[in-house]
Order: structure tokens, then C-alpha cells, then sequence
């Protein structure tokens, strides 16, 4: 590619160089610069690329994109100076790996909860009526058969392209995905051309990022700015008013699901069992029998919205429900482990206060015997949440055991401080154990017949974070072993 194909979709403050210069590839991260490439120089969080423009020289990159002036050396090198590195840095990605996303149909899903479980909704109705779909979260990123790790919900802006890239050249028709407030705020999605945008809901989280939840708002507000064809609204949420406010003069039309609220679809006769959630989907005069095998009233939301994106797509009511009914769940999502000893433990990734308290809030409607349970908040996140959560998890359970979740660079012992106060008031029964794996053991051991453990905050996560590193830990393995040793014990 020329680099002079970039210059009607970045701000240039000046060129070194030669402004025609021709590149092979490009790369944000040093380490994996090639001859031939472009380097793009990110401030980050907790490294700036500038620092590592001369290691990207030394690997063979021809021109460096930068966002202030540094000192370079060596012959033949042109040097790129723009107004925000990151915002052109996805636009280099949408330059040059041919503008992917415009031939795809993107679907956006955006919220605090319910984001991965609408995803994998979309999917299965897509796919049911004969559609080839890529999916980018919290979980993995599936092109075809190829399933990658997903290192953050929404990947960096030129991973995005190049994974939109390889969906096209293998059919990929449909591209669904999590998108972040993150990756909102920080132009990860720029240049992305979305067809659909859904708003799940908005409740605290990421506030030590954001600051403020009016911040937070504004983050996901970006999303349906940028849509083409419908928004997908929750009409139930305290935040939908401002959102179709904000967006009431787009030339992109807003439909609107809910169950309280008079909506666009809604949801009517609804059923919640242990085994799932049925309802009658009225649209347009019609109502359509839904059944969801993933329990909780979330899942009448998180079905709502796909269905609700798909019908204006134009995919057959039959095709919906269908789609909707082959789904019977998402890895760390209401994951229930049959122990085979008389209770069951239940996985789930609810790490916010209104995560928790639906996960608590579904468990409690059918539960037959005591409710445990584990959960812990994360290091270096909003501290606030911490007595909140323990309030929820007081007030919903029977017994409750606080433990590390991912710590990161704080003294574990002082975040399971912070959530006490809200535990305590509720006057639950409870027990600290700061090692996650010790505090499994004892909810476990401590099980009797009926009861229900629930193992809040880590899903489908197969690590814990430390101050300087990450340690194995797939919740799944850890209670299989378990429980093999208790019945062991036993025999």
C-alpha cells in the first residue's frame, strides 16, 4: 500500500520523507514489525509506542506514524506526524486491509451486562438461517472453524481490520460483536462500518476508567452514531430516554424491546423455570412463541434484542425461534456443573452490582435448598462497587464467602475489607478466605443436598491477575478436582 491512500482519512501535521513510500504491513507493537512496515507510536495506558519507534527500525519498518516529534536515524525512513495517532491508527487499519468491514454486515452490541450472551443469541439465529458469522467478545473471536483467544472484549483498532479482513476473504457474511465503552473511547471501532447497534443496558462498571456514569453514557452513545441501518433499544432502561434523545436526528433508524415498557417488541406471558425462560415476542401485531434454554429474566432481555435486530434484518420469525431455542449456553454465563452429590454449582461472570444481583436474583426464584456464594471484586477497579456487591450478595444468599477475584496490584486483604461493611448489614452468615481456590474447596465441602453454589466473578476467565503476573486458574478444572479428592475421601 502507498501511504498516500491514507491521506484523505487521517490529520496530517507533516511528512518526513517520501509522502509515496510504499508499505508491506503494519503493526503497533515493536516486537512484531516487519521489513517494509508501518509503526504506528500509541501513547498508552502503560507504555508509549514512541519509546519503542527505534526497535521498530532496527526490525526493518520503513515509515513511522507519530503524535509528537521524536529524533529518528537511519536512511529511507518517513515519518508521519498526525493529530492522534490512535484515532489514524484505525484508519490505517481500514486503508489497509480494504476498507473490511464495508463488506461485511456488522452487528454492535453494547452494554454493562448481556453483551456476550446476545452475541452468541445473534449467532445461532444467523447460522440457523443458513448464514456464515464471525463473532468478536469477551470469550473468543470465531472466524469459521478458527477460534482465537480474545485478549479484551473488542480488539485494537488494527486487529479489528485485519480480523474483519480474514472474515471476508473466508465468506464471512455477518460479523457480530461486543463493543466495549472502552473501545468506544479510544477509537478501537473507528472506521468500523456497523449496520446494527444494540443497547443492552447501563449499570455501574468501569468507572475507575470513565470517572463518572455520565462519562460511561456518553461512551456508548458513540456506538449508534455510527450505524447504518437500525438501533436496537432497551426501552426498560433508565438510560434509553437520553440515548434516543442524543440520536433522534440520525438519518439511522431506532426500534425499541422491553417488558415494562411500551415498546417496539415486547415481551408478553412470560415463563421463567431453572431450565430457561418462554415468552410471546408481539411485533407488529403478531406474537411469536420464544424459548430460551438459558435461565433468568435476563435472558428474556438479552433474546429480545436479538430477536428484535434480526426481524428488521428481515431473518423469518421461524428462523428466529429456532436460532434462539438451540442455544442452551454461554461458557461462564449461568454455567451450571452437575457434582453429581446432590448439589450444583453455578459459574457466572457476574463481576457489577446488577450482574450479581440478577445471576442471585434467578437462583433464588427456584432454589430449593441454601444459596452459597463466592465472589470477590477486582484490583484497580472502582472501589465503590465493593460494599455494594456485598450488600447484594448478603441480602440474596444464605451463605456467603468472600475471596480474591483478580487483585492485580492491590493487597488482597484490603478489597475483601472494602466489600464487608455491605455483607454485614444484612446480617448473612459469611466466612473471608483470601485464596480462591482454598475458598471453592470450603464452599464445596460445606454443600449439602439441594443447595446451590455460586461461583461469581470469573466465568469464562481461566486466570487470576496478580501485581506482575497471571496464574492458571479455569474454575472448571479446579471443582472437577475437587470433587474428584471429596469422593475420594468418601470411598
Amino acid at each position: 500500500m502507498k501511504i498516500s491512500k491514507l491521506w484523505d482519512f487521517i490529520e496530517v501535521l507533516d511528512v518526513k520523507g517520501d509522502p509515496e513510500a510504499e508499505v508491506t504491513g503494519v503493526s503497533y507493537d515493536s516486537r512484531e514489525v516487519k521489513p517494509g512496515h508501518l509503526f504506528v507510536c500509541v501513547e498508552g495506558f502503560n507504555w508509549d509506542g514512541h519509546d519503542f519507534a527505534e526497535q521498530a527500525l532496527q526490525n526493518g519498518a520503513r515509515v513511522l506514524m507519530v503524535q509528537r516529534e521524536i529524533p529518528v536515524t537511519g536512511p529511507g525512513v518517513t515519518v508521519i506526524r498526525v493529530k492522534d495517532s490512535r484515532k489514524a491508527m484505525a484508519a490505517v487499519g481500514h486503508v489497509f486491509y480494504d476498507f473490511p468491514s464495508q463488506k461485511l454486515k456488522v452487528i454492535g452490541v453494547t452494554g454493562t451486562n448481556g453483551k456476550t450472551t446476545t452475541t452468541y443469541l445473534i449467532k445461532s439465529v444467523l447460522e440457523s438461517a443458513g448464514h456464515s458469522v464471525g463473532l468478536m467478545g469477551t470469550i473468543a473471536i470465531r472466524i469459521g472453524d478458527k477460534e482465537i483467544p480474545a485478549l479484551r472484549t473488542t480488539p485494537e483498532s488494527l486487529d479489528l481490520h485485519r480480523l474483519f479482513a480474514e472474515m471476508v476473504e473466508g465468506g464471512i457474511e455477518y460479523a457480530v460483536m461486543e463493543v466495549s465503552s472502552h473501545s468506544l473511547d479510544l477509537d478501537r471501532v473507528g472506521y468500523v462500518d456497523f449496520d446494527y447497534g444494540i443497547f443492552t443496558n447501563l449499570t455501574r462498571d468501569h468507572l475507575d476508567f470513565h470517572g463518572n456514569m455520565k462519562n460511561y453514557l456518553d461512551a456508548k452513545i458513540k456506538l449508534f452514531k455510527s450505524t447504518d441501518k437500525f438501533n436496537i433499544i432497551n426501552a426498560d432502561d433508565p438510560s434509553s430516554d437520553t440515548i434516543l434523545e442524543r440520536i433522534k436526528n440520525s438519518p439511522t433508524p431506532s426500534v425499541t424491546y422491553g417488558i415494562k415498557t411500551r415498546a417496539d417488541f415486547s415481551a408478553r406471558d412470560i415463563q421463567l423455570d431453572p431450565t430457561g425462560v418462554k415468552y410471546n415476542l408481539a411485533w407488529k401485531g403478531k406474537n411469536i412463541p420464544i424459548e430460551v434454554r438459558i435461565p433468568g429474566i435476563i435472558s428474556v432481555y438479552n433474546s429480545l434484542a436479538a430477536a428484535a435486530a434480526l426481524l428488521c434484518e428481515g431473518i423469518s420469525p421461524e428462523h428466529v425461534q429456532g436460532g434462539l431455542k438451540e442455544v442452551e449456553g454461554v461458557r461462564g454465563r449461568s454455567e451450571t456443573i452437575d457434582t453429581g452429590k446432590g448439589f450444583s454449582v453455578i459459574i457466572d461472570y457476574a463481576h457489577t452490582p446488577d450482574g450479581l444481583e440478577n445471576i442471585l436474583s434467578t437462583i433464588r426464584g427456584y432454589a430449593k435448598g441454601r444459596i452459597i456464594t463466592l465472589f470477590g471484586c477486582g484490583g484497580n477497579r472502582d472501589r465503590e462497587k465493593r460494599p455494594m456487591m456485598g450488600e447484594i450478595a448478603g441480602r440474596l444468599s444464605d451463605f456467603v464467602i468472600i475471596t480474591s477475584d483478580n487483585p492485580r496490584k492491590e493487597e488482597p486483604h484490603q478489597i475483601i475489607d472494602e466489600i464487608l461493611p455491605g455483607v454485614e448489614k444484612t446480617g448473612c452468615s459469611y466466612i473471608c478466605i483470601v485464596d480462591r481456590r482454598e475458598a471453592i474447596e470450603y464452599a464445596l465441602e460445606m454443600a449439602g443436598k439441594d443447595d446451590i453454589v455460586v461461583l461469581a466473578g470469573k466465568g469464562h476467565e481461566i486466570y487470576q491477575e496478580f501485581a506482575d503476573h497471571k496464574v492458571e486458574f479455569d474454575e472448571r478444572k479446579i471443582v472437577a478436582e475437587i470433587l474428584e479428592r471429596m469422593g475420594n475421601d468418601q470411598a
